[in-house]
């Protein structure tokens, strides 16, 4: 059994741990790390089959938050401009089309610091027709209240997302308006209410490897961990602050990969932005070191994505089936 799992199992695992394994496992000959994640991915899952979510942005804009990724910050000029929710009749015919393409998981996001109960109600009945195609339902709205996040089970929510971003000790350089705690009180929340938890993060907004580590562990150390755990990679937009940040090298994104495999075994490991900009080959490095989602269709919550046609090509080269 791995030192990881196992430590698990004795429930002994803490974050110091996983971050001193998370270190050794990227320190490995790239080889050697791939040639284990890809060893760990077939001990629980199909190498060969690839979950496919559709992300679609119900609100846009107008974010109180200062996160220094986010054009949705309306303290930053971006071009988004603040927009109401979206009515019904859109969200479930964007939720058909997505069914068509074949995704099986349909995510809601909304620029919000936090939900307001007149906010949520609408969200609720989207859940409702969303859940009602037969799709898997997940949203992502901020941080919750007491409450909501029965609200949204009873209605027919699966997953809930709230990344935690990146590790405690860099939190700072990205986020000032929310603490990391109240991360992990909306988490807390989430799991109490008996839904799945989507939970990841960021990588290449100029952070070292011992903290893209520390983000891996604290992840890890979530108990029970994430059932799907997106890995994103900076996407910089004009006029938010990490605009001009150092690309990641490809090699320590598909790094990231594997380690967040190899951490997590069980976890589905998504690659979620950045992979307009990624090319083929690193993406097919990518499910060989263990993720095995994606979001599909032609954007994310304000930035570009892959489209259909491109990500199916692109699995029938590989062999690739949906999940």
């Amino acid at each position: 059994m791995d030192t990881v799992e196992s430590l698990r199992t004795e429930g002994r695992a803490s974050p110091r741990e996983l971050r001193a394994r998370a270190l050794a496992l990227y320190d490995l000959p790239f080889n050697d790390l791939l040639h284990r994640a890809h060893t760990v991915h077939r001990d629980h899952f199909d190498a060969n089959r690839v979950q496919r979510s559709t992300l679609l942005s119900i609100k846009k804009g107008g974010c109180p938050e200062d996160c220094g990724y986010c054009p949705q910050a309306a303290r930053y000029h971006t071009g988004v401009d603040n927009q109401a929710l979206l009515p019904l009749d859109e969200v479930v015919a964007a939720a058909r089309a997505a069914k068509g393409h074949g995704a099986t998981r349909f995510c809601m996001g909304a620029a919000w610091r936090g939900p307001k109960a007149r906010d949520l109600e609408p969200v609720l009945e989207m859940v409702r027709e969303v859940k009602s195609l037969g799709l898997e339902t997940c949203c992502t709205l901020g941080m919750l209240k007491e409450g909501q996040a029965e609200q949204l089970r009873d209605a027919g929510l699966d997953y809930y997302n709230h990344n935690l971003d990146t590790a405690p000790e860099f939190y700072g350089e990205i986020v000032t308006t929310r603490e990391y705690a109240d991360r992990l009180d909306t988490l807390e929340r989430v799991r109490d209410a008996g839904l799945k938890v989507c939970c990841g993060g960021i990588v290449g907004m100029g952070e070292t490897r011992a903290a893209r580590a520390g983000l891996l562990a604290q992840l890890a150390s979530l108990d029970p961990q994430p059932e799907s755990v997106p890995i994103n990679e900076l996407v910089q937009v004009e006029g938010t602050p990490l605009a001009g940040t150092e690309k990641l090298p490809w090699v320590e994104f598909v790094r990231t990969i594997a380690v967040a495999r190899i951490l997590m075994p069980r976890s589905m490991v998504r690659l979620s932005a950045g992979r307009t900009a990624m090319d083929e080959a690193v993406q097919a490095l990518c499910f060989f070191a263990g993720a095995n989602s994606i979001f599909y269709g032609d954007k994310l919550l304000t930035t570009g994505n892959p489209d259909v046609a491109r990500d199916d090509a692109l699995f029938s080269a590989l062999g690739i089936q949906p999940a």
